[in-house]
């Protein structure tokens, strides 16, 4: 399947206003533990949070840090917007896409994304410039889902691919894990808890 970049944000700005319900319960029986125990590993002042969405992270930001949050689909950056006015949460809303962010190399203490990887069209360009941006010694923590390791169910994984990524913009078979090996990190650690489809992963520069 093509990598389109437009057609990914077209599809996320259809559904922003949905999404939180359409997630609803994801998020409350597996997503919402995981994202807490995500941004508990999160240390240093200045963080970058790719893919903000419609701000379901907001609750467990760190208090007393600088936290910059982007987001390539307008309509999901409105939602975040308005969660933040209704919140009061101190955070910097922007519109950028992962795959060409204009900050300077080694800018943040943390990077960290959830549930992103996905849906990025060209998932190590947007890898490498979240390791540009991070500074040395600096960590970088993804919460993802990824393609199952049994076989019968990464195939069919595979087969319905194309169907959700039509549909909602996030593709099922990705091995991010691999990807992230693939960069320059350090040290790439999964948590010991994971399963076999959500991966926490953390990595230092």
């Amino acid at each position: 399947m093509k990598s389109d970049s437009a057609a990914i944000k077209r599809r996320y700005d259809r559904i922003a206003p949905y999404f939180e319900v359409l997630e609803a319960a994801m998020e409350g029986m597996f997503f919402k533990p995981w994202r807490k125990k995500l941004w508990a590993k999160v240390d240093g002042y200045h963080i970058l949070e790719v893919g903000v969405g419609t701000g379901k992270s907001f609750d467990y930001y760190p208090a007393n840090a600088r936290i910059t949050a982007i987001d390539f689909s307008p309509q999901m950056l409105k939602q975040a917007l308005d969660k933040k006015s209704r919140k009061q949460v101190a955070v910097e809303l922007e519109l950028m896409d992962v795959q060409s962010l204009p900050f300077a190399d080694n800018s943040f203490d943390t990077v960290i994304a959830s549930f992103v990887f996905c849906s990025v069209p060209l998932p190590m360009k947007g890898l490498k410039e979240v390791y540009r941006v991070c500074k040395p010694g600096g960590q970088v923590l993804l919460l993802e889902h990824v393609l199952s390791s049994r076989p019968v169910l990464a195939w069919f994984m595979r087969l319905v691919n194309p169907a959700v990524v039509g549909l909602l913009g996030a593709n099922i078979n990705r091995t991010t894990v691999k990807s992230v090996q693939a960069c320059a990190f350090q040290l790439v650690h999964v948590d010991d808890h994971s399963s076999d489809m959500i991966k926490l992963i953390e990595a230092r520069k």
